[in-house]
Order: structure tokens, then C-alpha cells, then sequence
């Protein structure tokens, strides 16, 4: 239950900004009728499936690293965040950001949602490390079954605008936090900041 908790709160943190993309794609399916509902759900599917299985063979080539320097891992998604987050602070005074992309077709849907989730990479390809392939099988099924959550929200959201506005409002400072705390994590269970101590 502890691993299904935690690959839970994995997804759910790396995907803050996906669910906004999906509610635009949701919108516009709605009022242009393109791109359909089921392509939406298939190229959500392909996207996450592509970041998982890229993820898995990173953690699979990292064998030849010695556990006890894994968790400096966890400095790229906090890195990541700390950019995204001195970004959002920097863009406050200038226009707002444009929406993400609407996609047309599931290919299309797939590519956006690679491109907004490769970031996830960085936080699937430790924790796919550090749990082994069994806890990796587990997590790919919790996530599997999320990707359902995250669309049928994203399509319940899509029918309340204020709600949409509201998060797109607040994702830029969600998203960096995310990473942030994320990669601290990271780094505190996996010991290596023990391990430097000694070394000094």
C-alpha cells in the first residue's frame, strides 16, 4: 500500500501542469469537436506509456552506478523546479504565458504530452532505480490507472471555465513546488547527503 501511496503522489505531482493541458484539449473537443474524445484518451495513454518505458531503460543503465550516489538523482527534478519556479517569478510583470498547444489528433495529442511530461523523466528514471523492476511494474499500473483519473477530471473541468482559470492561475507556482519537494525527497531517503558528510 506504502509503494502504491507513493508511486500515487509521484504521478500526481509530475502531472499538475498535464492536467491543464488536458482540460484545453478537453475544451477544445468540445467546441470545435477536434481532437475527439477517444483520441485525447489514447494519445494521453501513448505519451505516459513512452515517458514510463524511456524512464525504465534509463534506471536499467544505471546499474553501473553505485547506489549510494542514486539520490543526486533527485537534484535534476529540484533543479528542474528551482528554474521553472525563478521563471514564473521573472514572468509576474510580463504577459501571461500562452496556453499549451491544441492537438488535433491522437499523434498529436501523444507528442504534446511527451513534450510536456519530459521533464518526468527525471523523476520516473530514480525512483524506477531505487524500487526495482516489481516496484516498477506497480507503479506503471498505478499510473496506467491514474492517466483514467486525470481525464476524466480534465474532462469535468473543461465544462467549469472559472475552475480552469483557477488553476491555470496557480499551476506556475504548483509545478515548481512539486518538482522542488520532489527532488528533495529524493535526495534526503536516499542517504547521500550522509554519506558527503563523511566523506568532508
Amino acid at each position: 500500500m506504502g509503494r502504491i501511496l507513493a508511486a500515487g503522489g509521484v504521478f500526481a505531482g509530475t502531472n499538475v501542469d498535464d492536467l491543464i493541458v488536458l482540460t484545453v484539449l478537453f475544451l477544445s473537443s468540445r467546441a470545435a469537436g477536434k481532437p475527439a474524445r477517444w483520441q485525447i484518451w489514447a494519445g494521453q495513454y501513448a505519451g505516459i506509456a513512452a515517458l514510463v518505458a524511456v524512464s525504465a531503460v534509463a534506471a536499467a543503465g544505471l546499474s553501473i552506478v553505485p547506489d549510494r550516489w542514486i539520490g543526486l538523482l533527485g537534484l535534476i527534478p529540484f533543479g528542474l523546479g528551482l528554474r521553472a519556479l525563478i521563471t514564473t517569478i521573472r514572468s509576474r510583470a510580463g504577459q501571461d504565458d500562452p496556453g499549451p498547444p491544441v492537438a488535433a489528433n491522437l499523434f498529436a495529442v501523444a507528442g504534446v504530452t511527451i513534450a510536456n511530461g519530459a521533464d518526468n523523466i527525471s523523476v520516473y528514471t530514480p525512483m524506477f532505480r531505487t524500487i526495482g523492476p516489481s516496484g516498477s511494474l506497480l507503479a506503471a499500473a498505478v499510473f496506467g490507472a491514474l492517466v483514467a483519473v486525470w481525464c476524466l477530471a480534465a474532462s469535468w473541468l473543461a465544462s467549469h471555465r472559472r475552475v480552469i482559470t483557477v488553476v491555470e492561475r496557480y499551476g506556475h507556482w504548483i509545478v515548481p513546488v512539486v518538482f522542488m519537494a520532489i527532488g528533495a525527497v529524493i535526495v534526503a531517503e536516499s542517504g547521500v547527503v550522509g554519506y558527503l558528510v563523511d566523506l568532508v
